[in-house]
């Protein structure tokens, strides 16, 4: 088998990661801080990519890395338009949408131009993987009570579907012919059903539903919210802080690290642990709900994220679940990685690249214009 290697990119906020993969194996891992004060130089992210790409190939200069010798360029896929998962070639409809910020303005959406800006100078193809607002959902799931909100699938894709994937392998199964139910557990807390290789409803993990995280709220009770929203004390920016940022342990315990939390409780404090008994609470009752999509057919339940290390939550929440299927607890996530073994896909021919469309060419897995 031909050996490839594989740069792969995953820009965040104030730092970009960056890894060298010959196949599997990283051969090199780093993340580049970014100082805060070159960074507010740019009036708009998109405005950065030309200083990152000119850092990553400083980086990969000093520590010897010959980039003639790339197969191809991976870069985390940011808030485009609503696509099924696999892995997309990057191409000038993607860049024309990651450029203007479709569905956002995120430091992600710099991911598939940075890898295009440095593949096209070695004439090696550039992917993205997996974005966050990969669309599987089917018709039913995304129906809301409400006439003119529809639920939107926004979650940790990349991460879901490359443990999947992994799950999938350690049983000698295909990935396409598994139901699993896919718990994301970081700052924000998404819950997938995977059906054959589709997530077919998951919880918007950015400011929508499913449980409170150490950094949002989930779902709330509307009508006080509502309430609250037009109560007078508060402008519409602080309400959304509520809800991301400052929701869930944060806003009810004053911190985000569950660390700190457990040290409470085994410190006594009884308000500490009824929260975060609530918060497995809720996690559960959301893997629950999966299982109702998939009609209890379930092969295995993966417990996956930072938030997975921690023996207390994980414990609490199996012991709600584990009559549903066997737990698999899966800790961490390696975005390289799943970047990598995507790429690696196509580069061995196991599945094609998918072409990303714009306008009204775009459409859902289920043939709707999104």
């Amino acid at each position: 088998m031909s050996s490839f290697r594989i740069l792969v990119i995953n820009p965040g906020s104030t730092s970009t990661k960056i890894g060298v993969f010959d196949d599997e194996r990283p051969i090199f891992e780093e993340t580049i801080r970014h100082d805060e004060e070159e960074i507010a130089k740019y009036k708009r992210i998109i405005d950065q990519y030309e200083f990152r790409k000119r850092t990553i190939l400083e980086v990969l200069h000093a520590q010897g890395i010959n980039i003639s010798k790339l197969s191809a360029v991976c870069g985390r896929g940011g808030l485009l338009r609503p696509i099924e998962g696999g892995t997309y070639a990057v191409n000038e409809a993607m860049l024309a949408d990651l450029r203007a910020g479709y569905s956002g303005h995120h430091a992600s959406n710099l991911g598939g131009i940075l890898a295009h800006e440095i593949a096209t100078g070695l004439n090696i193809p550039a992917f993205i993987v997996d974005p966050v607002v990969v669309d599987e959902m089917e018709k039913v799931a995304k129906v809301s009570g409400v006439a003119g909100i529809e639920r939107k699938s926004i979650f940790h894709a990349l991460n879901q579907k490359a443990v999947a994937r992994g799950v999938a392998k350690g049983l000698k199964q295909r990935y396409e012919t598994l139901n699993l139910i896919v718990t994301h557990m970081g700052g924000g807390i998404t819950i997938g059903a995977h059906k054959q290789g589709r997530v077919i409803d998951v919880n918007n993990g950015l400011h929508g539903d499913g449980p409170f995280s150490p950094e949002r709220a989930g779902t709330v009770p509307a009508g006080q919210l509502v309430e609250m929203c037009f109560s007078g004390e508060y402008y519409r920016d602080e309400i959304m802080k509520k809800l991301v940022g400052q929701g869930g342990l944060v806003g009810l315990l004053g911190t985000n690290d569950a660390r700190k939390v457990e040290e409470r409780i085994e410190a006594g404090d009884e308000e500490a642990a009824l929260v975060y008994k609530a918060m497995a609470y809720q996690i559960a009752k959301e893997i629950g709900a999966a299982g109702a999509v998939l009609r209890g057919k379930v092969d295995a339940i993966i417990l996956t994220g930072g938030l997975a290390y921690s023996k207390r939550l994980v414990e609490d929440i199996k012991s709600h679940i584990d009559w549903i299927a066997d737990v698999i607890v899966h800790p961490g996530e390696n975005e390289l990685q799943a970047l990598t073994e995507g790429a690696l896909r196509v580069l061995r021919e196991e599945e094609e690249a998918k072409e990303y469309m714009a306008g009204e060419k775009v459409r859902d897995s289920y043939g709707n214009r999104v």
